[in-house]
């Protein structure tokens, strides 16, 4: 079962955003979404029974312009996005995740995650966090690590909580999509790849996070982050042209109503197009791939409230909708 969206004057920002939809008992299939909520089934405007929203990523530059035109056509035939279910607007084949990204949560974490022995006041211990990220931003260092394609759900889907996950956390980020594939790009020209962007709920098991087996290797991203529908995303892939700025949108989250995150993408230490610039000095993007860009302060371990059974997250960025997932605990077999 699954959270249905809520009808909205403007759903989004532009004349139009992407998604990937079906109706009941059919496949899925990439469509064009108006801000009042009509669909366009990209399908039947392209000619193309099985056409993807990949198929629509791959030729970005030649379906941006035929989308324009697609959306101010009064002519043609839509429906209600109520009428279907509203599944992630994309499907990538690589999902780059950020951590440590933002001011405040990078403080925060260093404050709440003290090492045994360390008697030190707070505020020497915040100084301490703040002297690290300016070195890391002077240094231009992004902490990045891969995901699984495979963790991501719908917008609305219910989110299954593990037996085995003892502290599950939210993370709402800003998550971009490539719009051309490119390798080591400079700064300065990363954003002519970026197709546009989407919401992105990066949930973590922070009792996994670090093993206790082996502490001298680090994180464990796998188990922590990779369960299946941990990574809820969209609802909708709007367009960069539609988003001035990407570096000054409001990230907010909501549990059951209260509200836990809220913070500007400028306290990103690395800002949006930096982040990209980054993965792809090593990684070779791909048209869909996904780059998430961190989450700001204000999660679980912050609050000393983590997730459980019938807990309901609303998130949302500035321009790009709402995504609203519910918590369920998985049943024991």
């Amino acid at each position: 079962m699954s959270v249905k969206p809520e009808p909205a004057s403007a759903l989004f920002a532009g004349p139009f955003a992407l998604a990937t939809l079906s109706t009941r008992n059919g496949p899925e299939f990439p469509a064009l979404v108006t801000p009042d909520g009509q669909v366009l089934d990209l399908r039947d405007a392209f000619g193309d029974d099985r056409l993807t929203m990949l198929d629509v990523l791959d030729d970005w530059d030649t379906a941006l312009p035929r989308l324009r035109a697609l959306a101010s056509d009064t002519g043609l035939t839509r429906t209600a996005v109520e009428d279907h279910r509203v599944h992630a607007p994309v499907t990538p084949r690589q999902v780059f995740q950020s951590g440590a990204n933002y001011r405040q949560h990078v403080i925060d974490l260093h404050v709440a995650h003290r090492a045994p022995g360390d008697d030190r006041p707070e505020s020497e211990r915040r100084a301490e966090a703040a002297e690290i990220m300016d070195r890391r931003a002077a240094e231009d260092l992004p902490y990045v690590f891969t995901g699984l394609p495979t963790s991501i759900t719908g917008p609305y889907d219910d989110v299954v909580l593990p037996g085995w996950a003892a502290q599950p956390d939210w993370e709402l980020e800003l998550a971009v999509v490539i719009g051309k594939p490119t390798h080591r790009v400079p700064v300065e020209d990363a954003s002519e790849y970026i197709a546009g962007y989407t919401i992105a709920n990066d949930l973590t098991d922070r009792a996994t996070v670090f093993r206790r087996d082996m502490p001298q290797i680090g994180t464990d991203w796998l188990r922590s982050k990779n369960a299946p529908g941990f990574t809820p995303l969209g609802p909708w892939l709007v367009p960069a042209e539609s988003i001035a700025n990407p570096d000054d949108l409001r990230v907010t989250l909501k549990l059951n109503g209260d509200t836990m995150q809220d913070e500007s993408t400028k306290d990103m230490i690395f800002k949006v197009a930096r982040m990209v610039a980054y993965v792809s000095q090593t990684a070779r993007l791909l048209p869909g791939d996904l780059v998430l860009t961190g989450s700001p302060a204000g999660n679980g371990m912050h609050w000393r409230r983590l997730l459980r059974d019938g807990d309901v997250m609303e998130g949302s960025v500035t321009g790009l909708g709402l995504q609203r997932t519910r918590c369920v605990a998985e049943r024991a077999v």
